[in-house]
């Protein structure tokens, strides 16, 4: 029974990874308006009598975002039953669900009436909070078996604000992308890094500043990123998790700094823009994963302290 909850905890996050990466396809292609102004079903059909190309993208998204809706509140009840004890597991379960259905209900609000641009670009930093959830609940699920154990890292005050940090910065870096899409501000700056050749490279309209404010945002947390993976590289050695995880938290921003000029480079190549919404998924999935650990730590402090003053006892 464990087995089979571990492969589908895998099978649920697979799903909402493509839930995200279908929303972001949606937009990307401005596929938002396929169905018409009708929800869930399109056009106010069951089965759509005229197929375009809009249509058959956002009903593929509602599709797999209904199918996830139901793997995750399956595996949520199923967590909750096995692995119950462990500390977590009840407020991941809530969690994954309530945001997947507020997603659901943003898009489908969207659809009906029609959001501002400021209100859509939540929608996908909501989904990846679910996506995070599931992906979180899933290593729980593994770390029952030891796959994963957390139990004996120690963080100290300088990592633990950088981990916060930088998950709490993230999300706006977040927010500003999709509201760079949603704000159809994509190739307002022709040029990077700087906006364009005119000017000194500095932005002049709207559309350029909003474009602009992302990059800023996007290299302050690449810097960030930089510097706390070189604290872990120094001080944190001992401690495989936050060494590597750091460090694959360094190349995820590399990868996407790098898909995000060429984004700009290639005219929104479309493969390019998607993998640019999937590396950010899966950074995010990593700063969430340093965040359970985070909560951890003040457990793991006491635990030490009470072997420590054991063994302390033992050599006198």
């Amino acid at each position: 029974m464990q087995r089979a909850l571990k492969w589908f905890a895998v099978l649920t996050t697979i799903i909402m990874l493509f839930v995200l990466i279908g929303g972001a396809l949606v937009t990307k292609t401005e596929s938002g308006a396929g169905c018409g102004n009708s929800w869930p079903l399109c056009h106010g059909e069951f089965v759509p009598s005229e197929i375009t190309f809009e249509l058959v993208i956002e009903l593929s998204h509602r599709l797999v975002s209904g199918l996830a809706g139901i793997t995750v509140l399956i595996l949520s009840i199923w967590s909750w039953r096995k692995i119950g004890h462990v500390r977590e597991t009840k407020f991941l379960s809530l969690l994954s669900t309530f945001f997947l259905v507020l997603q659901a209900l943003i898009g489908a609000a969207a659809v009906k009436w029609g959001q501002s641009d400021a209100v859509l670009a939540l929608h996908f930093g909501i989904s990846l909070i679910s996506f995070a959830s599931v992906l979180l609940l899933t290593l729980l699920i593994f770390e029952v078996d030891k796959k994963f154990d957390a139990k004996t890292i120690i963080i100290d005050k300088q990592m633990k604000s950088h981990m916060i940090g930088i998950i709490l910065y993230s999300y706006v870096v977040v927010y500003t992308g999709a509201y760079v899409r949603h704000k159809g501000a994509s190739l307002a700056c022709p040029d990077w890094p700087l906006c364009s050749r005119r000017a000194g490279g500095m932005p002049v309209t709207l559309h350029e500043w909003i474009q602009m404010g992302h990059r800023l945002a996007a290299g302050v947390i690449f810097i960030w990123i930089a510097y706390a993976t070189w604290r872990a590289i120094k001080h944190h050695k001992h401690q495989k998790v936050i060494y590597w995880g750091w460090i694959i938290a360094f190349i995820l921003v590399c990868l996407q700094v790098t898909t995000g000029a060429l984004v700009v480079i290639t005219g929104l190549n479309l493969y390019i823009a998607l993998s640019h919404a999937l590396i950010i998924s899966c950074l995010f999935g990593l700063l969430s994963y340093f965040i359970l650990l985070v909560s951890r730590n003040k457990l793991n402090l006491e635990n030490q302290a009470v072997l420590d003053e054991s063994n302390e006892k033992t050599n006198f």
